[in-house]
């Protein structure tokens, strides 16, 4: 695999140079500076433009639909896009401000200057400082996540993607999360030799930690494969860019022996979609690393107390998706059977912890290609970008676009194969296929797949599943079909407060494996009806869309709109039967009769500086409202 190498002389040195872009990578061939600055403006755009529709106007009664066009008031300016996709909130054309009564592009300056107006209360007549005060570093996190997305943009295009489809897919979010301002936001300068997003690949370094000084939990054995610890001594792996954030308190234990360093790995490891995760093919494990910089909202480490718990959880959820999958076949998971650090004070003992995942290969059954759902939803979206081309504009996914001119150019590309089986670089372009075919009956497979085995696991057995797009992965068949659901995560997954018991559990270990019962059924609805689905749906309908353009077939007359409805109405069915055969939660009924769902607020989030397991939610619309009960 020809990633981004560690040492990679192509990077010289990897400090950030005026124009915002990592030095060294003006030479990658393919993307033009100009083309990357372009995608990664409107991407950006579109990104801190949805959160105001969700966060800030959409609360105060501020958007309007005007189709083709979403209006929305900002600060006292009227902004207008055009969009589709449902809550999934689509750009299908540029957005623009009024000024003097004509419309004029709006730039992404412009519209971080509205949003630091509008929510530090500057538009107050009186002068009033909004109640989360100013936040100083807010536009340059937007500004260094769209440099960033540039910088990936470029390098992207020159690399060599992973055979395996399913690291295809883990490193194909080159535009992060839609509805968070600053979605590739990363602290440090050396991330792009690491990011999953460049096609990065990275021998680990080696570690010895003396006996006497080795903290683990579980079973973490499978680390010993990768190289030989002298005598006296234990085998641990470590994150080449973690070594170089810890170097100066590493320096002491390596000189008094404390530590000794075995040198690189044989093999290179692939970075997934959280970046601190890598896949090591020499034992075919992921693991999970520290990483002390900040990424989106979080310093990216593993606390003492979540080294802990991913082993326990893992042992107290092994019956529980056992009878998921009993009752939901094609539902798996990847156990996080140990971890192992050294015990060297907290700083250290986190920084060098490493928790062993399973990988999906381990766990989908034959024939089956696990795909990161987020590049699912990442293939349909020309739209993310302000109708800047696909998802994954170098066309590093098999079977994507190479284009980035047309809003459906994803859908084109990846479904040029119709009907083929699903191999190494087609497995997208046969799931995209399979939607045009039947995309009520791909969908219908979908849900049943992913949404109802995450709301029995909550109800059935007080487990709250994190199911974002990032921490899903779908089964695909040979015919494009999903077929199972692999969950994954230990630290997002909870249990529900009062409905396990915990005594024995250090307090803060148990602090960190639990919910309330709100706000776990609040994570859940969020992560399912907000996050997950509604891109999936965007997606189906988006290639739909494509296909009508292309065929006379009488099914694919139906408009992107009619055909949303029509999905959601399945979903509404589906959920109602599985409420109807487990006893009519009440939580259930009022999701079915339509109640606003809660929505992660990011901006809000980032504007107070806040971490995420501290961000709020705002009520959005319930795709189920209007629908008889």
């Amino acid at each position: 695999m020809n990633g981004v190498a560690l040492d990679s002389p192509s990077l010289g040195s990897p400090a950030r140079g005026s124009s915002g872009l990592v030095e060294g990578v003006s030479e990658a061939k393919g993307v033009s500076e100009e083309v990357a600055r372009g995608i990664a403006e409107e991407a950006a755009l579109a990104a801190l433009l949805r959160c105001c529709v969700r966060e800030v106007a959409g609360p105060r009664g501020q958007v309007w639909a005007a189709a083709p066009f979403l209006l929305l008031r900002l600060a006292a300016n009227l902004i207008r896009v055009p969009t589709s996709g449902g809550l999934a909130l689509r750009f299908d054309g540029p957005a623009e401000r009024l000024e003097r009564g004509s419309w004029r592009l709006l730039s992404v300056d412009h519209l971080v200057h509205l949003v630091e107006t509008e929510l530090a209360g500057q538009d107050d007549p009186a002068g009033a400082v909004g109640v989360a005060g100013y936040n100083g570093e807010f536009a340059g996190q937007v500004g260094g996540s769209r440099a960033a997305v540039a910088t990936l943009l470029r390098v992207r295009a020159s690399a060599t993607p992973p055979e395996d489809p399913w690291l295809a897919s883990e490193q194909a979010l080159v535009f992060g999360h839609p509805f968070h301002p600053s979605p590739k936001s990363r602290g440090g300068s050396a991330w792009v030799r690491y990011a999953p997003e460049a096609h990065a690949a990275f021998p680990l370094r080696l570690l010895g930690v003396r006996d006497d000084l080795v903290a683990s939990g579980g079973d973490p054995g499978v680390l010993d494969r990768l190289g030989h610890a002298p005598a006296g001594y234990t085998l641990l792996p470590a994150h080449p860019w973690q070594l170089e954030l810890l170097g100066a308190e590493l320096a002491a234990p390596f000189a008094d022996g404390r530590l000794v360093d075995l040198g690189y790995s044989t093999r290179p490891a692939v970075p997934t979609s959280s970046v601190r995760t890598v896949y090591e093919p020499h034992i075919g494990k992921c693991l999970k690393f520290s990483i002390d910089v900040r990424i989106t909202n979080c310093v990216r480490k593993n606390a003492w107390y979540e080294l802990t718990a991913a082993a326990e959880l893992t042992r107290r959820l092994e019956p529980v998706f056992g009878d998921l999958a009993e009752r939901f076949p094609g539902t798996g998971w990847l156990p996080e059977p140990g971890y192992r650090s050294a015990s060297l004070g907290t700083r250290l003992l986190e920084g060098l912890g490493v928790i062993v995942r399973s990988s999906p290969w381990e766990v989908t059954g034959p024939g089956v290609t696990p795909v990161l759902a987020g590049a699912l939803a990442a293939l349909g979206d020309g739209t993310r970008h302000a109708g800047r081309g696909t998802g994954d504009p170098t066309g590093s996914i098999g079977g994507t676009s190479q284009g980035t001119g047309d809003a459906d150019d994803g859908i084109r590309g990846a479904a040029g194969g119709e009907g083929e089986a699903a191999g190494t670089g087609d497995v997208l372009g046969a799931s995209v296929g399979a939607m045009r075919r039947d995309p009520v009956g791909w969908w219908g497979a979908y849900v049943e797949r992913v949404a109802l085995p995450v709301l029995d696991a909550y109800f059935r057995h007080g487990v709250v599943l994190e199911p974002h797009l990032q921490n899903v992965l779908v089964g695909i068949d040979p015919a494009g079909m999903p077929v199972e659901a692999i969950f994954r995560d230990m630290e997002g997954t909870k249990l529900v407060a009062g409905r396990h018991d915990l005594s024995g559990l250090p307090n803060l270990v148990a602090a960190a494996a639990t919910y309330d019962a709100t706000r776990g059924w609040n994570r859940v609805v969020y992560c399912i009806m907000v996050n997950h689905l509604p891109e999936i749906a965007a997606t189906v309908a988006r290639s739909a869309k494509v296909h009508r353009e292309t065929t006379t077939e009488p099914a694919a007359s139906r408009g992107e709109d009619e055909l949303l409805r029509e999905l959601w109405a399945d979903t509404r069915a589906r959920v109602a039967r599985y409420a109807d055969e487990n006893g009519r939660p009440l939580l259930l009924d009022d999701l079915l009769a339509g109640v606003p769902l809660p929505a992660k607020a990011n901006l809000s989030a980032r504007w107070a500086r806040s971490s995420d397991r501290d961000a709020g939610y705002v009520p959005v619309a319930n795709p189920f409202a209007g629908w008889p009960t």
